[in-house]
């Protein structure tokens, strides 16, 4: 006699179908965020002075363009307490699909916003509140593609789904730049008079296949489990702060050590290699293309070794080499050889892609589920300020204070040594059955 199969059979490959997606529409949204950090970038360098700002001298508009990049990172935490609270009280997807409307909106709309010239002032106001509405949305994005994705994944797989997500970054940034070396190829004022707007339109693809994906999505199943629990208050970011301000101000220090190094080398390093050493933009610009493909690859390939070895050994053994790669970059960096140069790139990416694919998981773990959205949103939010939006800055400062690339050394690796004892006392919760979470949702287990 033939058992029958139980209605309940197909339910692995499900949820492992589901999980890839959750996964994927993560990835994307990653991939949205760092090609919006790049195209905008670039614009307020090259082209926005000119187009918004033009009723001051050149160089003033330069840094008031600039400014409007720096206004994203500044919206982030507040964004984050946002969407973190709203994740947490009706669920991730509903969430996520916002948050990627919100930065497709922001995005697109900027490459139709008519210039200075045709509407005087309210150019430069619309700039910034297209910004404002980019930095909300990033704001809650990238945690909550954190969380979506490491809750919808299996128990041993969740390093590689986090790091997976993570390497949305590299796709972001090499889109981008492939992007602009195209239009680095329009004949005269062309890049000025419209081809500025290309890469914000062309945005909206990324968008659109991202929002397909997500309408498809399952929620997350570990809020399913406690969404009706008391655990899920009417504020969770208030509940988050009062019982997870611990890991919150941990995680926000662990952030310190990747983001000043990852804006470092895609950042200031363009400057130092080119104002000092008076390498060609070219020869830099190709070894950041090198390493982003680098970047691509090797963070699913840590995210392998974290679920081997733990997120928490792989987190921290590369912020001790975040500690001391910055040391052999430089001196590489001013060799004047290509392949020598190539290395330091390479060494130090590497230590930032390791430490880039342990983040998600072993962040996002060390929250319960009725806060992790809240918590990791906004603690990951002040991090990534406080370590990227003022870290080329801050090199830069040093260097012409002392006129030696050993401060900006000093101060790259200092950053990772705070991020090495934060990760040490950092602690991933105990996984609570599918029978118990819901019961005991509603207290902070003491592993934190």
């Amino acid at each position: 006699m033939t058992t029958p199969k139980s209605p309940s059979a197909p339910e692995p490959a499900a949820r492992a179908r589901s999980g890839r997606r959750a996964v994927v529409a993560s990835m994307v949204g990653t991939t949205v965020e760092y090609y919006d950090f790049l195209v905008y970038g670039v614009a307020a360098s090259l082209v926005f002075g000119k187009l918004f700002f033009p009723q001051v001298d050149p160089a003033a508009g330069v840094l008031l363009s600039l400014s409007t990049f720096a206004i994203a990172f500044v919206m982030r935490p507040i964004g984050a307490a946002i969407f973190g609270n709203l994740g947490d009280r009706v669920g991730r997807k509903r969430v996520l699909f916002l948050t990627m409307m919100l930065m497709g909106i922001g995005t697109f709309a900027i490459g139709l916003l008519p210039t200075y010239r045709t509407i005087g002032i309210l150019a430069p106001i619309l700039l910034v509140l297209c910004r404002l509405v980019q930095g909300l949305a990033l704001g809650g994005e990238q945690a909550g593609g954190f969380v979506m994705s490491v809750e919808s994944s299996g128990d041993n797989r969740r390093g590689l789904a986090g790091a997976f997500v993570n390497s949305g970054a590299g796709w972001g940034l090499l889109l981008a730049n492939l992007l602009f070396l195209v239009l680095n190829e329009l004949p005269g004022d062309a890049f000025l008079a419209w081809g500025w707007r290309i890469p914000f339109l062309l945005s909206a693809v990324l968008v659109l296949v991202g929002l397909y994906i997500r309408v498809k999505l399952d929620e997350s199943p570990e809020f399913v489990r406690v969404e009706n629990a008391p655990a899920v208050k009417r504020v969770p970011l208030v509940d988050a702060i009062k019982r997870g301000w611990r890991p919150m101000l941990l995680v926000m220090l662990c952030c310190l050590g990747t983001h000043v190094n990852f804006y470092v080398v895609t950042v200031y390093s363009l400057t130092y290699g080119t104002s000092v050493l008076h390498h060609p933009k070219t020869t830099l610009l190709s070894m950041l293309l090198i390493v982003t493909a680098m970047y691509m690859v090797s963070t699913p390939l840590f995210g392998l070794l974290a679920d081997r070895f733990g997120r928490k050994q792989v987190f921290v053994v590369s912020a001790i080499a975040l500690v001391l790669t910055p040391f052999a970059f430089y001196p590489l960096l001013g060799s004047g050889s290509y392949l020598p140069m190539v290395a330091g790139f390479v060494l130090l990416f590497l230590a930032v892609s390791a430490n880039s694919a342990a983040e998600p998981t072993f962040f996002a773990l060390s929250f319960p589920p009725s806060i992790r959205y809240s918590g990791l949103a906004v603690s990951y939010g002040l991090g990534a300020v406080l370590g990227g939006s003022f870290a080329p800055l801050i090199s830069a400062a040093l260097f012409k204070s002392s006129g030696s690339w050993t401060t900006v050394a000093i101060y790259n690796g200092g950053a990772a040594l705070i991020s090495v004892v934060a990760g040490l006392l950092l602690r991933e919760l105990p996984r609570l059955s599918t029978k118990t979470s819901t019961a005991h949702s509603g207290s902070t287990p003491q592993a934190v």
